[in-house]
């Protein structure tokens, strides 16, 4: 095999995982858009909220730091990093609703609209321009899958779920 088909096997254990992840959540919102219960639009936003921060997580700590040296366009990094930005003060407001609320739906699909605007940008333009590049993949394979792991076991500690700070604070 080539030089560079082994490259793109490589960087297909770092990258399938992350387009497994796009797929998952433009799954999630579209299981919204039909969602009409309560319990259930609270369930999926959940799910979602979850994914999206453990990807961000993974992202922000290992990914993007290691593909900058090999993207063309600073701003295409830089730009993930708002939308990034975005998404998290998008996640904390909805982390305090319940679907009860108001402006809730509203509020989740203006997440999933900037998330999708993100994904497409990230696997139409960085994730073909890193592909071809001569990174460590395997190394940052590594990394990745213990970014993953100290994630959930961040998540597992803190027991935090949506739409469960109001409630606790009327049973207190």
């Amino acid at each position: 095999m080539n030089e560079t088909g082994t490259l793109e096997i490589e960087a297909a254990m770092v990258l399938d995982p992350l387009r497994a992840d796009h797929q998952k959540v433009k799954k999630l919102f579209e299981q919204f858009e039909g969602a009409t219960e309560s319990e259930q639009k609270r369930h999926i936003v959940e799910t979602a909220l979850k994914a999206l921060q453990e990807h961000a997580y993974v992202e922000e700590k290992v990914l993007y730091p290691a593909f900058e040296p090999v993207l063309d366009e600073g701003q295409l990094l830089a730009e993930a990093f708002e939308e990034h930005h975005v998404v998290h003060l998008l996640i904390a407001e909805l982390k305090k609703m319940t679907p009860d609320d108001e402006r809730f739906d509203a509020k989740f699909t203006v997440l999933a609209e900037n998330v999708k605007h993100h994904i497409k940008e990230e696997e139409d333009e960085m994730f073909p321009q890193v592909e071809e590049s001569d990174l460590d993949w395997s190394a940052l394979a590594e990394k990745v899958t213990q970014a993953r792991e100290h994630f959930s076991s961040k998540v597992a500690r803190s027991g935090k779920q949506i739409g469960k700070a109001k409630k606790s604070k009327t049973s207190s």
